[in-house]
């Protein structure tokens, strides 16, 4: 090989770069105090869980002499078949009709107070403001206290123990209505109505065709959260229903765990056996409703 050759193979030869040492990242205090705060949250909130799924595959004397966060003998499939034979059924007639009041209850309020939240973020009138601070003075006051004065007039007008008597309270939510109304100002633009009204739309298909696509993630969120609050409603269904028949969940199994006694089953082990399928219809509507969470998100990112 000649000199030049081995000069220019010399000269194109990369050289490597000198490795420096890695300095080991340091976490600040705020992290790890984050981090800490973060796992005790997570324990906090997947503990009763674990103690659902622990205690509703035990029988009857490991449910009470066993460690209460471990397993013992499998007896999952005796609880479920338990619970399902049980007074005829009864759970699942009561989880058809959580499933009615939760489902209808959210679906007609989360259209109710998209309308609302659009008239109060988009119309102006005489008292909107008034209305405004009347929506959010009302979802400042509890529900249980307007329970009683409910039951009063529903009395009167003859709808106790019937669905209705449930379903009616739980068409109007005053939080639902304020969080559709931030909704609203933040994804529907007033140039986007405008042309609209000019191009001849009704207010009706205004609402319909615009308005209505462009909240569904405010939708969905709205509707997930009466959706929620409607499955773990106790006080109401408690006060306005008497037959075991229209019974939600919730008040369910609150009388097999207050009456407890049975000689023929124990009522404790299907308590906690309802307790853990009842969470099932609530992780189904979290997941369906990922997706338009997704969709809102990838919206806001391309625009």
């Amino acid at each position: 090989m000649s000199a030049d050759v081995r000069e220019a193979t010399t000269i194109a030869a990369p050289v490597a770069p000198e490795k420096t040492p890695r300095r080991k990242r340091r976490r600040d205090p705020e992290q790890t105090l984050a981090l800490v705060g973060l796992l005790l949250f997570a324990f906090y909130s997947i503990a009763p869980v674990w103690w659902l799924i622990v205690n509703a595959t035990k029988n009857r004397q490991d449910l009470y002499n066993s460690n209460g966060l471990w397993f013992a003998d499998f007896n999952l499939g005796q609880n479920l078949s338990d619970l399902a034979t049980y007074s005829d059924g009864i759970f699942f007639r009561w989880m058809g009709n959580t499933l009615l009041y939760s489902i209808v209850g959210a679906g007609v309020c989360t259209l109710i107070s998209i309308a609302a939240g659009y008239s109060l973020s988009k119309f102006q009138y005489t008292g909107r403001g008034i209305a405004l601070g009347v929506v959010i003075g009302s979802f400042l006051i509890p529900s249980t206290l307007i329970t009683v004065p409910l039951f009063l007039l529903f009395s009167q007008l003859g709808i106790v123990d019937t669905i209705w008597a449930v379903l009616i309270p739980l068409f109007i939510s005053p939080f639902g209505v304020y969080l559709a109304k931030v909704y609203v100002d933040g994804v529907v633009p007033d140039e986007l109505l405008e042309a609209a009204r000019i191009d001849g739309a009704s207010e009706l298909r205004t609402f319909l065709q615009i308005v209505l696509p462009m909240m569904r993630t405010g939708a969905a969120t709205i509707f997930v959260l009466l959706f929620v609050a409607n499955w773990n409603n106790f006080f109401l269904p408690l006060t306005m229903l008497r037959g075991s028949d229209k019974w939600t969940l919730a008040v369910g199994l609150y009388s097999w765990f207050v009456n407890r006694s049975d000689t023929t089953v124990d009522r404790t082990a299907l308590t906690i056996t309802g307790a853990l399928i009842s969470i099932i219809p609530l992780a189904i509507i979290m997941i369906a409703m990922q997706r338009y969470w997704r969709t809102g998100v990838t919206m806001g990112a391309i625009k």
